[in-house]
């Protein structure tokens, strides 16, 4: 859904000239079959080696159904075009969070 709503807001973003980029710990290959089956025009990187999620904290512990374990905590960041972060996301709502970041750049 969070993909969907980045795809979709793509044209706006564009206008804006405000770059999206993915990351997961997904192999290439995941990438690639995740960019077609959504028709997604944006950049997934592969971080195979979990080094861009531990640099950013957003990979430790989770919870689910009373079990514990390892995984990405979705995040998003914005980053200037000095390669300053700008504003961090720590919650995100999946369906909406295209337009929150977008607003964002208006703050």
């Amino acid at each position: 859904k969070e993909a969907c709503s980045f795809r979709d807001a793509n044209d706006v973003y564009a206008e804006k000239d405000i770059k999206v980029l993915g990351v997961s710990t997904d192999s290439e290959k995941s990438h690639q079959k995740f960019i077609a089956k959504f028709n997604l025009p944006f950049t997934l990187l592969a971080d195979t080696d979990k080094k861009i999620v531990n640099d950013y904290g957003v990979y430790g512990e989770k919870s689910m159904y009373g079990k514990k374990y390892m995984g990405i905590n979705r995040m998003t960041f914005l980053i200037d075009e000095n390669g300053k972060i700008v504003k961090i996301f720590k919650k995100v709502n999946v369906s909406e969070h295209a337009e929150e970041v977008l607003n964002a750049f208006g703050e």
